[in-house]
């Protein structure tokens, strides 16, 4: 029992139960995990409990089952949504910068932030040859589906419930085979602009203190005027972290678009650094700087401590660029009545100011660009295929898995060693061959260069007006048509 004790203190000194409550704990434990414990050992206590349940044949011994019952554990370690939120609102009064510490300290301790297996995954940082600095992961942190999971999935049928991983009701939600353990999740619940809506912590974080705020209906994503009033709203709110809305069309938008949501977090990406290449004026908003920032992708930013002349001014913006067509550049707003132009939105804050930078968007597909026109285009595909999505806009790559071990393989091919190198990779592996001096010493720099270079490239090729002369023609083309319609 040495170990299920253990863990019942845990609880008690997490503050979720007060010390009279200690056999009540180790009675929830043992119910979960079966009455027989052993000695401890080097493992924290939820792991040897998830061991202990195994062996007492509570669970089955597979990926899911562990999953769901680790969730299970730290649950009992959490306060309860009311208290969680209760907390949370008392320091809100007093800072908030102080209420999300406190917050994200508390996921962090209950395991719904995943630390450790974020760990694992690949990050550098490096500048590209067009001076762009540029931020790559390689995603190692997500578990492999579990095959059950899998084959539960095809056949679930009827109505979902919770209907999506980001509905309100996952909270507390014990999930199994094909659905989502949230069992320790907590939602603080937010007034957005008068509406319900919730902010939490990403399981699975991409960067600093990742978190998302989700509407507690199920419905589909917009980005419109409301969007930018939101993204102000949170940002007075919780003015130390930036947030921002993936687009709202397929193959630019995210893999979420059944559910409006934004992201957020406390890291400063790549894009925001980057500076305002040519300024743009609009006369009726004199208190609104405005600029194309130089950066791969189209981006118009603007920046004001007139919160209203910026959601004015932003919702103009995207109205007009939702008709804007410039055919020469394969830029079509429409085909027939379906839309095809939208932007990703992202705000932060400096100082009292507020920067919006709008990101263009066009999702047209084509015979030669079947993934889509301003996608990755196919020579990329080997290194990065998936959707550009708010993330990656702003300059953090986000890399398959399966790049560790194939890019090892690259690293052999490059120094002659016996490799295993994919067929997919060669033609790139080549190129990069030919330009550099390859040695065991800097072949891992060469690795993280020449990823730098493909994300630059995977950027422009999302981007609607090029960084070339014909990309700056079309730029001035948008920018005389875009001040002509606002002024």
């Amino acid at each position: 029992m040495k170990v299920i004790e253990k863990f019942a203190d845990e609880v008690i000194n997490s503050g979720a139960y007060q010390p009279l409550d200690r056999v009540y704990v180790i009675n929830k434990i043992c119910g979960l995990v079966g009455d027989y414990g052993e000695e401890e050992n080097d493992k924290p206590a939820v792991k040897q409990l998830v061991d202990i349940a195994v062996k007492n044949k509570k669970i089955p011994d597979d990926v899911t089952s562990r999953e769901v019952l680790n969730d299970q554990l730290y649950d009992l370690a959490t306060p309860t949504p009311s208290k969680t939120n209760e907390i949370f609102g008392q320091k809100m009064e007093r800072s908030s910068e102080k209420a999300t510490d406190w917050f994200y300290k508390l996921c962090v301790n209950n395991n719904y932030v995943k630390k450790e297996a974020i760990a694992k995954n690949v990050v550098f940082s490096g500048t590209s040859s067009k001076g762009h600095g540029l931020e790559i992961t390689i995603n190692l942190s997500k578990p492999e589906k579990d095959p059950k999971a899998i084959a539960a999935a095809a056949h679930a049928a009827g109505k979902k419930y919770p209907q999506c991983a980001l509905c309100l009701e996952n909270e507390g939600y014990v999930g199994g085979y094909g659905k989502n353990a949230r069992s320790n999740l907590r939602i603080i619940r937010m007034n957005i602009a008068g509406k319900p809506w919730g902010f939490q912590y990403s399981p699975y974080a991409y960067f600093n203190e990742h978190c998302i705020f989700l509407d507690q209906k199920h419905i589909p994503m917009v980005i419109n005027q409301q969007t930018l009033i939101n993204l102000v709203e949170i940002e007075k709110m919780l003015p130390h972290y930036f947030v921002g809305s993936n687009a709202d069309l397929p193959i630019v938008g995210g893999s979420m678009l059944a559910h409006e949501h934004y992201q957020g977090g406390r890291h400063t990406f790549p894009m925001m650094k980057a500076k305002i290449k040519k300024p743009v004026s609009f006369k009726q908003y004199p208190d609104v700087k405005a600029g194309i920032v130089d950066w791969p992708m189209s981006d118009l930013r603007l920046i004001s401590e007139n919160s209203l002349d910026l959601i004015d001014l932003g919702t103009k913006i995207i109205k007009f660029w939702a008709q804007y067509s410039d055919p020469a550049r394969k830029i079509n707003a429409y085909e027939g009545k379906i839309r095809h132009h939208t932007v990703t939105p992202i705000m932060h804050r400096k100082g009292k100011k507020f920067v919006l930078d709008l990101v263009l968007r066009d999702n047209n597909t084509s015979k030669d660009y079947p993934l889509g026109i301003f996608h990755p285009h196919k020579q990329l595909w080997h290194i990065k295929k998936e959707n550009i999505g708010l993330i990656e806009v702003m300059g953090r790559a986000i890399l398959p898995g399966r790049l560790k071990s194939e890019l090892e393989e690259v690293k052999k091919y490059w120094l002659g060693k016996d490799n295993k190198m994919a067929d997919s990779h060669k033609e790139w592996a080549d190129q990069v061959k030919v330009k550099e001096k390859i040695t065991t010493d800097n072949v891992n720099q060469i690795m993280e260069k020449a990823l730098v270079e493909v994300f630059e490239q995977v950027l422009q090729d999302a981007g609607v007006f090029k960084n070339t002369e014909d990309g700056e023609k079309g730029w001035d083309k948008f920018i005389t048509a875009l001040t002509e319609d606002v002024d």
